[in-house]
């Protein structure tokens, strides 16, 4: 996928104000608009620089993308995968930005940044379309992705989030907010789970209640463990004699305490442990699996080295490579 840059294709500076960015678009548009244009390439310069001008002239959208830009700033084609959970952090009004188009219409870059996400905020919204404020108004619902570590769904907590989003000023600059909330997390959220702060959306119109902020839940990547659902994978490392031996040891779970866990004797690649009711808390409760991995003490002294050669000679025929079609 290869990366946009949204100011380039407008011929505009990453410091222009919105009425800039809409002379921009409005010079291209008339040239190369398929209906009057007679530029070749006119339907795909017209697609590009629609879909510029739909990230460039959304506050919320523009700020997103300016971050995810400069860090590293980023190159026109250049390879590019956005980071997981680039979005967390960031709080978008109901449809805020929304594509407007059907899939197809836009980029895979702009898709993977916005059009997916955009289009499920937007899903099922109510949008008043007169033009004019309407007598009386529920505001707008927010969303924004937050990141939890996964201990936090074991025994709930109380987090102060900040949240980044951006509106435009008078004068046409984008001017970047910022907002702190309490949040309550409950005991056993799970990933994708939405939490809900009523009263935290958009301000509503003539004395009708403001919209709600929905928050979802993702969780900060840990080598030490990962959820699916409720259940919940935590690598263990053990040594060979107590992957081929069998062996009892203590192992440290997200649930905060230390349990002790058999090792059952003859090793078997990709073997997990279940242990049930220990994932994410739930009616009922996810599982734990632990996954097995071997690791080989290194040989650095002359009796390490020489307890190798004995396992050497005890194993006169084995042959890990067997399974390849190697021979002894």
């Amino acid at each position: 996928m290869e990366f946009k840059d949204y100011y380039q294709t407008l011929g505009v500076s990453p410091t222009a104000t919105a009425d800039e960015i809409k002379k921009a678009y409005r010079k291209l548009a008339r040239k190369y608009h398929p209906d009057v244009s007679k530029e070749p390439d006119a339907v795909a310069r017209m697609t590009a620089v629609n879909e510029a001008n739909a990230v460039l002239s959304d506050p919320e959208k523009r700020a997103a993308y300016d971050r995810l830009a400069q860090e590293p700033r980023m190159q026109p084609g250049q390879d590019f995968r956005p980071p997981p959970h680039w979005d967390a952090g960031f709080e978008f009004s109901d449809g805020a930005g929304g594509p407007g188009g059907a899939p197809g219409d836009y980029s895979d870059f702009f898709e993977q940044l916005f059009g997916r996400a955009a289009r499920a905020r937007g899903a099922g919204r109510s949008e008043h379309t007169s033009g004019r404020p309407p007598p009386t108004q529920r505001g707008a619902d927010h969303h924004a992705r937050i990141e939890l570590d996964l201990t936090d769904a074991y025994q709930g907590a109380e987090r102060t989030l900040t949240l980044q989003s951006a509106h435009q000023a008078d004068d046409g600059s984008l001017v970047r907010d910022e907002r702190h909330l309490a949040v309550k997390i409950p005991q056993g959220v799970r990933e994708g789970q939405l939490i809900r702060l009523a009263g935290q959306g958009s301000p509503g119109w003539g004395g009708a209640p403001a919209g709600d902020l929905f928050l979802e839940v993702l969780f900060k990547p840990d080598p030490r463990w990962r959820a699916e659902g409720r259940d919940v994978y935590q690598p263990l490392v053990v040594a060979p004699w107590e992957a081929a031996l069998g062996a009892s040891v203590e192992v440290g779970t997200p649930g905060g305490s230390v349990i002790e866990v058999a090792v059952p004797a003859g090793w078997k690649a990709g073997r997990k442990l279940r242990l049930k009711g220990r994932g994410i808390p739930g009616t009922p409760p996810g599982d734990l699996y632990l996954e097995l991995h071997m690791a080989l003490p290194p040989a650095t002294t002359d009796a390490e080295r020489a307890a190798y050669a004995a396992l050497a000679q005890a194993f006169p025929h084995y042959n890990p490579r067997a399974a390849q079609g190697a021979q002894p």
